[in-house]
């Protein structure tokens, strides 16, 4: 006789296992991008030595190591129990940031002098969006909260 009770647990069982599966691949592939992207901005001499593409050019090592960050940073917010705009909003922050910041370092070595403030731009527009979001999401969760604009 088949036990429903036990069929039930199995099945839970399985999805826990997959669910931890999943997070746990999520959690190696953002650790590894995060580190190589890391290695790559701050290191890029050795990280060139490692990946072997002559020749050698510094700011798209740093590029590389900023979109990397980003990539990380956007899989470890995954595993978080947050929305997908916040997720999005937050690693492409990241990866914005070092990415500007890599144009306003690496201005001698080249790039057009309006670098620096579109790609700054973009990174000031992602956090604005990323406060406003987080907020209105905050808001959304508040219990009975009764609007005073709508009271007056």
């Amino acid at each position: 006789m088949l036990d429903a009770g036990r069929v039930v647990n199995t099945s839970e069982s399985r999805r826990d296992k997959t669910q931890f599966l999943v997070k746990f691949v999520i959690a190696i592939c953002g650790a590894f991008s995060l580190t190589f992207g890391i290695w790559a901005e701050f290191w890029p001499r050795s990280f060139a030595a490692l990946i072997l593409f002559p020749p050698y050019n510094e700011h798209l090592v740093h590029d590389v190591g900023a979109f990397q960050i980003g990539i990380g940073v956007t899989a470890l917010l995954a595993l978080l129990p947050i929305d997908a705009p916040t997720v999005f909003l937050g690693g492409f922050l990241a990866g914005a940031s070092f990415h500007a910041a890599n144009h306003m370092v690496d201005r001698h070595l080249g790039g057009h002098s309006a670098d620096v403030l579109g790609l700054g731009l973009l990174a000031v527009l992602a956090a604005l969006a990323l406060a406003l979001h987080v907020r209105r999401q905050a808001t959304l969760r508040q219990p009975n909260r009764s609007d005073s604009r709508s009271e007056q």
